[in-house]
């Protein structure tokens, strides 16, 4: 019977390996959303679209706001913009 079952599910085996592959990258994505070192790079880039005037005020406060929830961490980043308008 191990083999008729082996053989039924046959068809199946590349729908389970694109399952499995892509529940491996969202685990290494969501793994790298939290490492802290991206965080902060997004963050200095963030800065940067601040001080460039590519982005306003309230977008990198929302942006910030989601960057940190990320790490999980209370503590909000004192970029170079230092809170000025």
């Amino acid at each position: 019977m191990g083999l008729v079952t082996g053989l039924l599910l046959l068809p199946l085996a590349p729908v389970r390996g694109t399952l499995w592959v892509a529940d491996h990258l969202l685990q290494e994505a969501e793994r790298q959303a939290r490492d802290p070192r991206a965080v902060q790079a997004r963050l200095a880039a963030l800065n940067r679209a601040l001080e460039e005037g590519a982005i306003d005020e309230a977008a990198f406060e929302e942006e910030e706001e989601r960057l940190l929830a990320r790490l999980g961490s209370p503590v909000r980043y004192t970029g170079a913009h230092g809170g000025a308008s």
